[in-house]
């Protein structure tokens, strides 16, 4: 999707990141454009290497508050997930301040297998109780605190991180006025009335946060298989159960997913009330991500339209369940 956070380079710019960064020039060069924030390319390069570039907005381009310094953590996670046994692409170079161009960005080796979302393997379940334990494998890997570290959005508790998180989020419709279903204030005594829930979680665990299908790579050279989990700039240290909303965008978690059994594959997880009530949480925070992220990124409404749509009527679902179990919780 177009957005305005993606940076715009020459094929002169792109042959001289490369050669700085790789010692190799750009022989042929496409941009990929199904992501919605950074600009990505894939490079040919003139010694027959495949890259992909990852560029992060300009750095004077005001973002929301949780997107500062996204391709840091990203860099982060390629490591402690490649460490973990979860496939990803191959990070070559991370380059931060750059002092040619500015900004941020990654040099990855690219991948020969499909996105997800451009194909309809068979065997879907079975590739959905892979990822299961792919993700089981990444919530195992640790941290110290809480929330977005290089975004300075932390707690010492995954509650306050998380009211952190979502305060952070909602404190953005100041500078980017966002039409919400309920207001900002509301919505934040909705989500810390709910909050208690979140104390079951003890320990800061990795979470990606944006697994859907196209930042999920197949191999279709044999039996279908997962050829790397892409795209970890969303990622927080917290709680694992918000690993499951994404792949489950705009619906609800089921026992007779195939992810949830490959997950349990690897480490043991009960979708308990007190569960339920998180992921909820979770939804609601992914849910307002997506509106009050248009702000800075300005999506054309031909494409941002359905999404808006979705994410506004799922978020006053979510809402309303929430304020419910607290009216039940009070009678």
């Amino acid at each position: 999707m177009d957005s305005r956070t993606k940076r715009r380079l020459s094929p002169a710019e792109l042959d001289d990141l490369a050669r700085r960064a790789l010692g190799a020039g750009v022989w042929a060069s496409a941009e990929l454009t199904d992501g919605f924030a950074n600009a990505v390319w894939r490079l040919t390069l003139d010694d027959g290497r495949e890259v992909v570039l990852k560029l992060a907005p300009p750095p004077e381009l005001d973002q929301l508050s949780y997107e500062r310094n996204l391709l840091r953590m990203e860099a982060a996670a390629y490591g402690l997930a490649a460490a973990a046994g979860v496939p990803v692409a191959e990070l070559l170079v991370a380059g931060f301040d750059d002092p040619v161009l500015g900004g941020d960005y990654l040099l990855l080796g690219a991948l020969d297998g499909v996105s997800w979302n451009d194909v309809k393997p068979e065997g879907e379940a079975g590739l959905r109780r892979e990822l299961g334990r792919h993700l089981a494998r990444l919530n195992g890997v640790t941290g110290e605190v809480f929330g977005y570290p290089h975004a300075g959005i932390t707690g010492s508790t995954w509650r306050e991180a998380y009211l952190a998180m979502a305060g952070a989020l909602l404190g953005d419709t100041e500078r980017y006025p966002t039409p919400l279903p309920r207001p900002a204030a509301e919505i934040m005594s909705v989500l810390a009335a709910a909050a208690p829930a979140l104390d079951e979680v003890t320990t800061p665990r990795l979470v990606h946060f944006d697994v859907w299908a196209g930042n999920v790579f197949l191999d279709l050279s044999g039996p279908p298989r997962i050829q790397a989990i892409i795209d970890h700039e969303r990622a927080f240290w917290g709680d694992p159960l918000a690993e499951f909303v994404t792949p489950t965008i705009f619906g609800e978690l089921s026992e007779d997913d195939p992810l949830l059994a490959g997950y349990r594959e690897v480490t043991p997880l009960e979708l308990t009330p007190a569960a339920r009530t998180r992921l909820d949480l979770y939804r609601a925070y992914l849910y307002l991500i997506l509106l009050v992220e248009n702000g800075p990124r300005q999506y054309p409404e031909s494409e941002y339209a359905r999404v808006r749509d979705l994410a506004t009527a799922s978020l006053t679902a979510v809402l309303d369940r929430l304020v419910r179990l607290a009216l039940g919780a009070r009678g």
